[in-house]
């Protein structure tokens, strides 16, 4: 399997250039990869209640009626009607702690990659796609419509999104809270995010999982999981604006640093999986197309649908 083209929209280059060499990788390789009838990120078999039935070995146990259940003595299961239309919503963070990369890209790239592939899998048969991107200067909102063209167009707006400045500090429970009201009807909501400082964001994304399908895309650099011996380094963080030397040439100082970002890294997916939320984990050193392709065939195999928990 080839690696794709890197996504670079911060080089100067023409930005139509780019998008359409974007799609053109996430189409052919996801369409040639993902054959057959799309189950990809939507629902499974649906989110509203249908009519109950007698226990499979085999079901999702999830969707176990207990109400007919105690009323019988024998196990049931409640069906799902599958939904018409889906109604995806992705929050996307690009604060600048995502203006950074030591790879093929910036982390802010593969987020917006992490897009597109989001946008490939959800619009389709009238389906709509909707976004909320902040930088923690801004917020920018794209109402949710059908069709290729909407999503097209929208992806082209968010490239154009300036850079925060440095030393602000992204909210990505701001963001998420904004999809909370008013309601909106069950679907999926993506949030692309490299999940970096305090888990602020558990709270909101709970709340939203109560009612929607939830898919988590984690945008990691190698060099946020591990040092590499360059001598004395000096590093900024670019959402405080706090400057830091590093003796990155000390064996105990990249054993400590390997072993905190490992920690993070492991509350982060902790997190996740306590608000039953799927996990995708992009890295700016790995063909990023292959890592979805991974996700979406472990979804199927998972059965019955819903996020992997």
């Amino acid at each position: 399997m080839t690696a794709p083209d890197p996504v670079r929209f911060g080089e100067g280059g023409d930005a139509a250039v780019l998008l359409r060499r974007l799609e053109l990788t996430v189409r052919r390789r996801l369409d040639g990869l993902l054959q057959g009838d799309h189950l990809g990120l939507v629902p499974g078999s649906g989110t509203e209640a249908g009519d109950s039935r007698p226990y499979y070995p085999g079901d999702d146990v999830r969707r176990m009626d207990w109400f007919a259940t105690a009323r019988t003595q024998t196990p049931y299961v409640r069906e799902t009607i599958a939904d018409r239309e889906l109604e995806t919503w992705v929050v996307l963070d690009l604060s600048a702690s995502l203006d950074f990369g030591t790879a093929d890209c910036e982390k802010r790239d593969l987020a917006i990659a992490g897009l597109a592939a989001v946008g490939h899998l959800t619009v389709r048969d009238g389906n709509r796609l909707g976004a909320v991107v902040t930088t923690g200067e801004r917020v920018d909102r794209y109402p949710a419509l059908p069709g290729r063209l909407a999503a097209d167009r929208m992806l082209r707006e968010v490239v154009q999104t300036p850079r925060a400045s440095g030393g602000r500090r992204g909210d990505l429970a701001q963001a998420l809270e904004s999809l909370r009201r008013p309601p909106r009807r069950r679907g999926l909501v993506c949030v692309v995010s490299d999940f970096l400082g305090e888990p602020d964001w558990e709270r909101p994304l709970r709340a939203l999982g109560q009612r929607h399908e939830l898919l988590a895309v984690e945008v990691v650099d190698p060099r946020e999981l591990e040092l590499a011996d360059v001598g004395l380094l000096t590093v900024v963080d670019p959402e405080t604006g706090q400057t830091l030397e590093v003796p990155t040439g000390n064996d105990e100082v990249r054993r400590r640093f390997a072993e905190g970002a490992a920690a993070q890294r492991e509350q982060v997916a902790a997190t996740l999986r306590r608000v039953g939320a799927g996990h995708l984990r992009l890295r700016t050193d790995r063909d990023w197309v292959a890592d979805v392709v991974r996700f979406v065939a472990d979804r199927r195999r998972a059965g019955a649908g819903g996020a992997s928990r």
